[in-house]
């Protein structure tokens, strides 16, 4: 689309209450173009006119379904009326589906270029917030297995953010949010971008703010039968982006993962059974 539709549709997708509610009028000048452009906007899309925009919007607002509490009514109904194995499959075979798409090349194509990006950041800074903290933190964890250059942006203290201050292009900001997109990391992001640090993000659709000041965007299905929007997708995506960025480090890599586990033996972090000791049939443990 031309620049004018393009900000056309960026507010439609960015305001969609406002879309229902406002004139045309209203939503062009706080959109910042003329009424006509809105117009055209709504032709592009084989439309008669923007009213037929603000009717779909308006439409979809008194539909039921659009928040937490709307999709579980709809969960409970769907579950009291198939059972809960039924929702059980539904959902497994969903996020199969999902998790398969990973594997797509234009997937893959984003995933090579954002492990190059990692490989190359003086030092990686990972920030996500609410449901979007795990996988974050989860990515985080994973590379610092093997490289000493990552930070985590968390909210302890409420002093989280300060170490993006000294970010500079030479660095990386990984950023996790999806709809309904957590403020706090959109404006880390944008602040980022103003720094001139490099942006990657993962998140759910084009129309997401963070892909608007992203360098690598990596696009993750949040669909589920629940109510709950499914993490699952992008989990696999951190994984696969840090067992990307582990091989590009090669013997170095290698060397830093035997330090790691020589680390973790020194201190006994994992469960290792006793020597010379076995369960009995009871269940307790015995001597021979």
């Amino acid at each position: 689309m031309p620049a004018q539709l393009q900000a056309a549709a960026r507010y439609v997708l960015e305001n969609p209450r406002d879309v229902a509610l406002l004139s045309m009028r209203e939503q062009a000048r706080r959109a910042g173009l003329q009424p006509a452009t809105m117009t055209r906007f709504a032709k592009r899309l084989g439309l008669e006119g923007y009213d037929d925009i603000r009717t779909l919007h308006a439409d979809a607002i008194r539909r039921p379904g659009l928040d937490f509490a709307g999709k579980a009514t709809a969960q409970v109904s769907t579950q009291r009326e198939k059972g809960d194995r039924a929702l059980a499959a539904e959902m497994a075979a969903s996020l199969a589906r999902q998790i398969a798409h990973l594997a797509d090349p234009e997937m893959l194509e984003a995933l090579s270029a954002a492990a190059a990006g990692l490989h190359q950041a003086r030092r990686i800074y990972c920030m996500g917030l609410r449901s979007c903290h795990a996988v974050s933190w989860h990515l985080h964890y994973i590379l610092s297995l093997f490289s000493d250059r990552i930070v985590l942006l968390d909210g302890v203290a409420g002093i989280g953010l300060d170490p993006i201050r000294t970010a500079t292009a030479k660095d990386l900001l990984v950023v996790a949010s999806v709809r309904p997109y957590t403020r706090a990391t959109v404006e880390c992001a944008q602040y980022a971008t103003g720094r001139g640090v490099p942006v990657l993000a993962f998140t759910d659709s084009k129309a997401s703010p963070l892909v608007r000041v992203a360098r690598h965007a990596l696009l993750v299905p949040t669909e589920s039968p629940s109510f709950f929007h499914t993490m699952t997708p992008a989990f696999a995506l951190a994984e696969m982006l840090a067992t990307l960025a582990a091989g590009r480090g090669g013997e170095t890599v290698s060397q830093a993962l035997k330090h790691t586990q020589d680390q973790l033996v020194a201190f006994n972090v994992h469960w290792t059974p006793k020597a010379g000791r076995r369960r009995n049939g009871t269940g307790a443990t015995a001597t021979p």
